[in-house]
């Protein structure tokens, strides 16, 4: 199964339970366009290469599609289209008025120098500048791009438009139009909801233990935060393996050491006491309250979700969990915190981006998490409440509740 053919499952899923419009079910299950461009780049050898690039435009009803953009070596058609999806229902979770896009390059970024990176990110920003723009599509860092590239991309398209266009990518540095707590704000967004599930279930921090599957920027920034917090993280990991501590990992310093050594197997002496080198699937396996989900799609699937041992999981990666895992999870009683809700604070930040760009006009950190707060905490409450309301899952009562807010946008449009 396609990682779209697993989101049109789990739609369908809510669809059913919510007795959704089949009108409006037949409308988002496709895409409303899909863009696939060639990229020539002159790289520094003399030689050109080029490269393939996809953006897929899912949903614009209410609002500009928004969407990250990876550039990684696996990029394929089926999951641009499913990472589409997961933005517009995302966006319509927590309420913000965008839709969702997609987009991504086949390439391997460790190849390319910075400049051959730089010619890549602005000629990729000039193949689709005729599909973004501020009221149109409005992409952002994903997988292996960054702050950097979002800045070239978009000055590249200021220098199209003739002028200032900087609400175009969201996700920029500070000094070209970005906004104050964009970079941990996936993080910040799953750990406002956490403490309100911690909050509704009774658990102390300071006696719950959590594992960070996936140590690079949303896993970091969130096992600092629980760290910070008085959570035990017992456990960190990232492509190459994980480490294991009884006593508890100390984040800052095993981020250091994975910055300097690449990677946190190196970094075991200074995981905070008695730690241990782990493989991926042993430390997915491990006993723990909260597992925290930051990698990739798929990794908890039918093949290992019998061995799961965490009482809890909160997805802050998009699709880490197969709709076969959820059900043999649901069944063992682990509750799920879906990545539609839970990894939802980066897109708000997002958001929030834009209001600031178009507004010229920039808010400080403490405004912005005050807001952002509030959106993540409303968001979860009616999810929440959903889910008791139709005794279902979580992620089910995440797709309800933004398929009940398309339905009503869709309907009133009269696009069906």
């Amino acid at each position: 199964m396609s990682l779209f053919e697993s989101t049109m499952r789990q739609m369908k899923d809510a669809a059913k339970i919510m007795h959704l419009d089949p009108n409006v079910e037949e409308i988002l299950s496709h895409p409303q366009r899909i863009v696939e461009v060639s990229i020539p780049i002159k790289m520094d050898n003399g030689s050109t290469r080029v490269f393939r690039g996809f953006r897929v435009q899912h949903n614009n009803s209410r609002g500009p599609y928004k969407g990250g953009i990876r550039f990684h070596p696996e990029v394929d058609m089926e999951e641009v289209k499913a990472l589409a999806t997961w933005m517009t229902i995302k966006c319509a979770v927590v309420g913000i008025p965008l839709g969702g896009g997609k987009g991504g390059i086949i390439v391997d970024v460790k190849e390319l120098s910075e400049a051959e990176l730089e010619r890549l990110s602005r000629t990729y920003a000039r193949a689709i500048a005729p599909f973004i723009g501020p009221k149109k599509d409005i992409p952002a860092p994903d997988v292996y791009t960054n702050p950097q590239i979002m800045a070239w991309i978009a000055d590249e398209f200021s220098k199209l438009q003739g002028e200032n266009a900087l609400g175009v990518v969201t996700g920029k540095p500070l000094e070209v139009g970005g906004s104050a707590g964009r970079s941990d704000a996936t993080s910040q967004g799953g750990i406002y909801v956490l403490q309100q599930v911690c909050e509704m279930q009774g658990l102390d921090p300071h006696k719950t233990t959590v594992v960070v599957q996936g140590f690079g920027n949303a896993g970091s920034y969130a096992a600092k935060m629980l760290h910070e917090q008085g959570f035990k993280v017992i456990g960190v990991s990232d492509s190459r393996g994980g480490i294991y501590c009884k006593d508890g990992v100390d984040p800052e310093a095993t981020h250091s050491c994975k910055l300097d050594k690449g990677s946190v197997v190196e970094c075991t002496s200074v995981g905070g006491g008695d730690c241990k080198v782990v493989t991926n699937e042993e430390l997915l396996e491990l006993e723990c309250d909260v597992l925290f989900l930051s990698a990739m799609e798929n990794q908890v699937t039918a093949d290992n979700a019998d061995r799961i041992k965490a009482k809890m999981i909160l997805e802050l990666a998009n699709g880490p969990t197969t709709p076969d895992a959820d059900e043999i999870l649901d069944k063992k009683g682990v509750m799920i915190v879906p990545d539609i809700l839970a990894n939802a604070g980066g897109v708000t930040v997002s958001y929030f981006e834009l209001v600031q760009n178009e507004m010229n006009f920039y808010w400080g950190e403490e405004e912005i998490q005050e807001r952002l707060k509030k959106i993540m905490v409303d968001a979860w409450e009616n999810v929440h409440q959903l889910s008791k309301k139709h005794n279902c899952t979580l992620r089910q009562a995440a797709y309800i509740a933004a398929l009940k807010r398309l339905q009503e946008t869709i309907l009133a449009r009269g696009t069906c």
